[in-house]
């Protein structure tokens, strides 16, 4: 990612998604399992079949594509990130953001 949070392009994606789908197969897929990645990467995409089963309803792993870190935060936290900040610059109460504004 940049400075600025925005998630970047990386290379070897795929290999990325099927070594790490092969260590959750063997652990056996929960359908909690998944992978973040740049979502400017998702043309590259050239997985196996049996990931792109696996990710097919039910959804036993999942591709998550993020342009921003906000966005793999709440994909990580279940909880929404940030809200747009209040005019005093704090962020609203329950957001990852204002949680960590207020450690």
């Amino acid at each position: 990612m940049n400075q600025q949070g925005e998630v970047q392009a990386i290379g070897g994606l795929n290999e990325k998604i099927e070594g790490f789908f092969d260590v959750c197969k063997i652990k056996g897929l929960s359908g909690k399992q998944g992978v973040i990645m740049p979502h400017t990467n998702v043309e590259d995409l050239m997985l196996r079949e049996e990931i792109l089963d696996a990710v097919s309803p039910p959804k036993k792993f999942h591709i998550w594509p993020v342009a921003r870190i906000e966005e793999g935060i709440e994909i990580l936290t279940r909880r929404r990130s940030r809200a747009n900040a209040i005019d005093d610059g704090t962020f609203e109460k329950g957001t990852v953001f204002a949680l960590i504004d207020d450690a």
